[in-house]
């Protein structure tokens, strides 16, 4: 008989990790996921969509304690329940209705960055490495015992969302590598020392603002941390917003001597400097009004800056 699963997922990493469960045979019997929220946007894959081409039952409970939601799984008879980058805890009385046990694909090398959108947090403090982790869930969020993780590099100039691609990656290879072996039950159970680990929490679009006086490899961390898809790094200049949306260090030289702190327009280029004195080159900049990004030129840029700068 083939074993039977709940899944609960979302997002990229919920698509491939869901297809790597039905690659493998298990009979997936109920997918829960999220409804797309109108105020996000969704660059992502959709869980429901796979899972409705595979006559997969699918339900988004807004809560995952509801008792509604509980009945559904415990019909559902699973061995395993597994969370894919769903973006809700899952309750311990929901997990112990998996005979097999409950696991959860999580976007780091546990036990560091543990918590909400770990592959930012890691472009942000300038690793150079992470990936993803399969562990046991248990009361505290990512907290339970590890079972497999796959490394991914993060190189110098890798934004967030690339990043993200590679650990999508790692999920997807992480989860192929160890699942017969789960299903079997000879998986390993390591400890996950929290004691050396970290935890973070979620990231709102506020926190994309720009303190100039950081060092220029900070506020590119930032940049990268944030960059499309994601709500950008952004400075406001006389009420006008601006988003860096592409950006590289500048080589040591290369930008103009004697700049002010912040954006400024030389030779037709964008830079950046920064409180270490060090430049930032800007390669694509938006201008944000009324919600709505628009790619503005050094020379727009410039004549902007100048007409709202105006006693």
């Amino acid at each position: 008989m083939k074993p039977r699963a709940v899944v609960f997922a979302y997002h990229n990493v919920g698509v491939r990790c869901l297809q790597v469960l039905l690659a493998r045979g298990v009979d997936v019997a109920l997918v829960v996921t999220h409804e797309d929220s109108a105020t996000e946007n969704i660059w992502f894959g959709s869980v429901k969509a796979v899972a409705g081409e595979h006559g997969i039952p699918v339900v988004t409970p807004a809560d995952p304690q509801s008792a509604g939601l509980r009945a559904a799984v415990s019909a559902a008879r699973p061995d395993f329940i597994f969370s894919f980058y769903y973006r809700h805890m899952l309750p311990t009385g929901l997990l112990a209705l998996a005979a097999r046990g409950a696991y959860n694909m999580h976007g780091s090398l546990l036990p560091k960055y543990r918590g909400r959108v770990p592959t930012n947090w890691a472009v942000l403090h300038g690793e150079t490495e992470t990936g993803a982790t399969l562990h046991e869930m248990a009361a505290k969020p990512d907290a339970g015992a590890i079972v497999a993780q796959t490394p991914v590099p993060i190189l110098p100039d890798d934004t967030a969302a690339q990043v993200f691609d590679k650990v999508t990656v790692a999920a997807e290879q992480t989860l192929w590598r160890v699942l017969p072996a789960l299903l079997a039950g000879d998986a390993p159970h390591l400890p996950n020392d929290l004691s050396q680990g970290s935890y973070f929490g979620g990231r709102k679009p506020e926190d994309g603002r720009i303190d100039w006086s950081r060092s220029a490899q900070q506020v590119y961390n930032l940049i990268r941390a944030v960059a499309p898809p994601y709500p950008g790094a952004f400075t406001d200049i006389g009420g006008e917003r601006f988003v860096i949306a592409r950006a590289r260090l500048a080589r040591p030289g290369s930008a103009p001597a004697h700049l002010p702190a912040g954006i400024s327009v030389s030779d037709n280029a964008f830079f950046a400097v920064c409180g270490d004195g060090r430049a930032i080159a800007i390669h694509e900049l938006w201008h944000q009004r009324d919600g709505a990004d628009t790619v503005i030129t050094p020379a727009a840029f410039s004549e902007l800056v100048q007409s709202v700068s105006r006693p």
